[in-house]
Protein backbone atom coordinates (compact mmCIF):
# COMPACT_ATOMS: atom_id res chain seq x y z
CA UNK A 1 0.00 0.00 0.00
CA UNK A 2 1.46 3.22 -0.68
CA UNK A 3 1.62 5.46 1.79
CA UNK A 4 0.67 9.50 2.05
CA UNK A 5 2.70 11.69 1.02
CA UNK A 6 3.59 15.43 2.83
CA UNK A 7 3.14 18.43 -0.12
CA UNK A 8 3.20 22.04 -0.40
CA UNK A 9 1.63 24.37 -2.84
CA UNK A 10 0.44 27.92 -3.80
CA UNK A 11 -1.22 29.61 -6.21
CA UNK A 12 0.72 31.54 -8.97
CA UNK A 13 -1.57 35.06 -9.34
CA UNK A 14 -1.44 37.70 -11.72
CA UNK A 15 -1.88 41.19 -9.89
CA UNK A 16 -1.99 43.43 -13.11
CA UNK A 17 -2.24 46.72 -10.52
CA UNK A 18 -0.67 46.14 -7.36
CA UNK A 19 -1.88 49.19 -5.65
CA UNK A 20 -5.76 46.98 -5.93
CA UNK A 21 -4.60 44.15 -4.90
CA UNK A 22 -6.77 42.74 -7.69
CA UNK A 23 -5.62 39.32 -8.53
CA UNK A 24 -6.48 36.24 -11.51
CA UNK A 25 -5.46 32.75 -10.02
CA UNK A 26 -3.00 31.75 -13.51
CA UNK A 27 -1.32 28.20 -11.78
CA UNK A 28 -0.32 25.88 -8.88
CA UNK A 29 2.95 25.51 -7.84
CA UNK A 30 3.55 22.33 -6.13
CA UNK A 31 6.63 20.69 -4.35
CA UNK A 32 6.89 17.30 -2.56
CA UNK A 33 10.17 16.24 -0.76
CA UNK A 34 10.07 12.49 -0.67
CA UNK A 35 9.18 12.90 -4.71
CA UNK A 36 11.87 14.64 -5.25
CA UNK A 37 8.83 16.97 -7.20
CA UNK A 38 8.45 20.69 -7.94
CA UNK A 39 6.53 21.63 -10.69
CA UNK A 40 4.03 24.52 -12.13
CA UNK A 41 1.63 24.38 -14.25
CA UNK A 42 -0.37 27.66 -15.55
CA UNK A 43 -2.35 29.09 -18.30
CA UNK A 44 -2.54 32.68 -18.50
CA UNK A 45 -6.01 34.13 -20.34
CA UNK A 46 -4.98 37.61 -21.64
CA UNK A 47 -8.16 38.80 -22.28
CA UNK A 48 -8.68 38.22 -18.26
CA UNK A 49 -5.40 40.13 -17.25
CA UNK A 50 -6.32 42.74 -20.12
CA UNK A 51 -9.85 43.04 -18.07
CA UNK A 52 -8.33 44.13 -14.79
CA UNK A 53 -5.65 46.59 -16.40
CA UNK A 54 -5.22 47.27 -19.99
CA UNK A 55 -2.02 48.67 -20.27
CA UNK A 56 -0.24 45.29 -18.84
CA UNK A 57 2.76 44.24 -20.75
CA UNK A 58 1.62 40.44 -21.77
CA UNK A 59 5.23 39.63 -23.17
CA UNK A 60 6.68 40.41 -20.19
CA UNK A 61 4.01 38.82 -18.01
CA UNK A 62 4.64 35.53 -19.66
CA UNK A 63 8.29 35.44 -19.40
CA UNK A 64 7.60 35.94 -15.58
CA UNK A 65 5.30 33.18 -15.76
CA UNK A 66 8.15 30.84 -17.26
CA UNK A 67 10.79 32.03 -15.34
CA UNK A 68 8.76 30.09 -12.24
CA UNK A 69 8.90 26.80 -14.70
CA UNK A 70 12.55 27.27 -15.80
CA UNK A 71 13.37 27.43 -12.08
CA UNK A 72 11.26 24.42 -11.11
CA UNK A 73 12.97 22.56 -13.72
CA UNK A 74 16.49 23.66 -12.16
CA UNK A 75 17.92 23.79 -16.40
CA UNK A 76 21.07 25.45 -17.86
CA UNK A 77 18.72 29.03 -17.82
CA UNK A 78 17.16 29.19 -14.69
CA UNK A 79 19.92 31.27 -13.11
CA UNK A 80 21.66 31.04 -9.61
CA UNK A 81 18.22 30.57 -8.25
CA UNK A 82 17.81 27.25 -10.60
CA UNK A 83 20.67 25.47 -8.82
CA UNK A 84 19.32 25.55 -5.29
CA UNK A 85 17.65 22.19 -3.76
CA UNK A 86 14.32 21.87 -4.76
CA UNK A 87 13.06 22.69 -1.29
CA UNK A 88 15.20 26.26 -1.63
CA UNK A 89 13.63 26.88 -4.98
CA UNK A 90 10.15 26.06 -3.71
CA UNK A 91 10.73 28.64 -0.90
CA UNK A 92 12.28 31.36 -2.83
CA UNK A 93 8.94 31.24 -5.84
CA UNK A 94 6.52 31.28 -3.07
CA UNK A 95 8.28 34.25 -1.10
CA UNK A 96 6.04 36.86 -0.61
CA UNK A 97 6.28 40.41 -2.90
CA UNK A 98 5.06 42.89 -4.08
CA UNK A 99 4.92 42.66 -8.06
CA UNK A 100 2.84 41.85 -11.04
CA UNK A 101 3.14 37.77 -10.08
CA UNK A 102 2.40 37.00 -6.65
CA UNK A 103 1.89 33.23 -4.74
CA UNK A 104 -0.53 33.01 -2.21
CA UNK A 105 0.17 31.67 1.12
CA UNK A 106 1.96 28.04 0.97
CA UNK A 107 -0.65 25.51 1.79
CA UNK A 108 0.04 21.83 2.55
CA UNK A 109 -1.55 18.32 1.92
CA UNK A 110 -1.22 14.86 1.86
CA UNK A 111 -1.09 12.58 -1.35
CA UNK A 112 0.02 9.49 -3.47
CA UNK A 113 1.38 11.24 -6.27
CA UNK A 114 2.58 14.95 -6.54
CA UNK A 115 1.71 15.04 -10.64
CA UNK A 116 -1.80 13.82 -10.18
CA UNK A 117 -2.24 16.53 -7.50
CA UNK A 118 -0.99 19.03 -9.13
CA UNK A 119 -3.25 18.86 -11.86
CA UNK A 120 -6.40 18.88 -9.93
CA UNK A 121 -5.51 21.42 -8.37
CA UNK A 122 -4.65 23.22 -11.36
CA UNK A 123 -8.24 21.93 -12.31
CA UNK A 124 -10.11 23.08 -9.00
CA UNK A 125 -8.05 26.60 -8.55
CA UNK A 126 -7.47 28.15 -11.80
CA UNK A 127 -9.43 26.33 -14.31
Amino acid sequence: MQEDLLFEYAVIRVVPRVEREEFINVGVILFCSKQKFLQTRFVLKEERVLSLHKEVDIEQLKENLWSFERICKAGSDSGPIGKLTHAERFRWLTATRSSVVQCSKVHPGLCKDAQETLEKLFEQLVL
